[in-house]
């Protein structure tokens, strides 16, 4: 084997290893990609999705920490200098208790020093025969009187001890080995150390409620004017009147209150403005139609003028579907209304042209809509329905927010690739079920336009009996 062929191999050994070592890179990146989105998904989940919570959230929550932090940091130093002094000077108080146990030996002494040491140092004193310490025992988490109590008998003593801070919650019991005996020592922990937890919670806790309670009055008056302005454009886009609307707040909520008021008045400009050409047109187009009746009349019953009045009631009826379309009933006013006597009244014309009809409702019946244009709407699809199908079930259902209407057949139905097709304006399908011979394609589109200046919109689907589903869904 040649040099050559040692160096190929080594390269395709250090290029196997490098594509092994991108494989692995490649799939960590994958995976910490994976990982932060995880997070964030679950971030985005715990955040409230309020504007008023998030906005309490992002003065509250900085606040809080940084007082938290400057707080614990300051009577961390606090707990660590005091604990410390204290810890010394219980040390040094029995330090002289020793001294002098060394130099009264005798129980006379014993009993006096005992005596002292309660009276004027506050420690309980006594005397055990020597003997081995007591086990260690366990430690507390946050073992602060511990260290500074060990350490400062270390210190100043230097004999062997044992001390329990855990066994008695008020008293910390020292042991220290002297030549002949043991000296058992009882202190009171506030003797011995710092606790001011109550105080640090108390300053936490009143701070924190103190900027909650302001921030969440300054910010409710912020907010008010916020949701005045998304109800004023819901209840526009509903067709309803918005009443005693002005601008409120601060300056970019007066601006965009301001912004929706001149966009509100140019609309309703427009729509005057159409709704005043086309009762101009419909005026004109309705003197000639008349004039052209009149003329038809005169001629007498002759078989040219049968067609020719034919055609102009046609013409007529074409008339006032383009003029209703294009008008959209857009000047009527919303009202209260009872939709299940509504529904009740379409039952009544559909089984007036001999159509087996069904009517079911369940919930609140009154819903605010416009009832004229609301019934053309449902009028429409009972119609559409009734044309190519013998029965037909009409059910309602309110809830607290939706009102949903369904009206289904036992007709030929729609393909579901043409279902978006049939709400175009003018737009007949050869094959599809609304080929209205006499009609102009518009009634499903103006249904759809009526039901979407409500704030909702029309669906089809498959019918349980085998036709076409129409759901009309509007906000109540």
């Amino acid at each position: 084997m040649t040099s050559l062929d040692v160096g190929l191999a080594r390269l395709k050994t250090v290029a196997h290893h490098a594509a092994v070592a991108f494989a692995w890179v490649k799939a960590a990146v994958v995976w910490i990609h994976g990982g932060v989105h995880r997070v964030n998904v679950g971030i985005k989940r715990l955040m409230p999705e309020g504007l008023y919570a998030r906005t309490v959230l992002i003065i509250i929550v900085p606040m809080v920490v940084l007082q938290s932090v400057i707080a614990f940091v300051f009577m961390e130093r606090h707990w660590n200098t005091v604990t410390r002094r204290l810890s010394a000077a219980v040390t040094q108080d029995i330090s002289a208790l020793i001294d002098l146990h060394k130099d009264y030996p005798d129980s006379a002494g014993s009993t006096r020093l005992r005596r002292l040491a309660q009276e004027r140092l506050g420690l309980v004193v006594d005397f055990l025969p020597l003997s081995d310490m007591p086990p260690v025992g366990s430690k507390p988490f946050f073992s602060l009187l511990d260290q500074a109590l060990s350490e400062e008998i270390r210190k100043q003593i230097g004999r062997p001890f044992w001390i329990d801070t855990v066994g008695r919650s008020s008293l910390v019991e020292i042991r220290i080995r002297l030549d002949n005996d043991i000296m058992r020592v009882f202190a009171r922990r506030s003797a011995a150390y710092a606790s001011n937890s109550e105080i640090f919670l108390l300053w936490m806790v009143g701070t924190s409620l103190v900027l909650l309670i302001v921030a969440i009055l300054f910010l409710r008056n912020q907010i008010k004017p916020i949701l005045r302005l998304t109800e004023a454009v819901e209840s526009f886009g509903k067709g309803r009147v918005v009443p005693h609307f002005r601008p409120r707040g601060a300056r970019e909520v007066r601006r965009a209150a301001l912004a929706f008021i001149e966009m509100k008045a140019r609309v309703e400009r427009a729509i005057e403005q159409r709704t005043t050409m086309l009762a101009g047109v419909s005026h004109d187009l309705r003197t000639v139609l008349t004039r052209f009746k009149l003329e038809l009349a005169l001629l007498g019953d002759i078989p040219e003028a049968d067609a020719m009045k034919k055609d102009v009631d046609e013409m007529g009826r074409m008339l006032e579907a383009y003029l209703a379309f294009a008008r959209g009933d857009g000047g009527e006013q919303a009202e209260p209304t009872d939709m299940a006597a509504f529904l009740d009244e379409l039952k009544a014309d559909a089984e007036r042209h001999g159509h087996i009809t069904t009517v079911a409702f369940s919930g609140h019946p009154v819903v605010t809509v416009r009832p004229n244009a609301f019934k053309r709407c449902l009028a429409n699809l009972v119609s559409n329905a009734a044309r190519y199908a013998a029965s037909i079930a009409i059910t309602g259902h309110r809830d607290h927010r939706w009102l949903t209407v369904t009206i289904d057949d036992d007709g030929p139905g729609i393909p579901p690739h043409m279902r978006d097709d049939v709400f175009k304006p003018f737009l007949r399908l050869d094959d599809a079920r609304n080929q209205d011979q006499g009609g102009t394609g518009l009634g499903l589109a103006i249904a759809r336009d009526i039901a979407r200046s409500h704030g909702g919109d029309i669906a089809l689907g498959d019918s349980p009996q085998g036709g076409l589903r129409a759901i009309v869904r509007v906000p109540v």
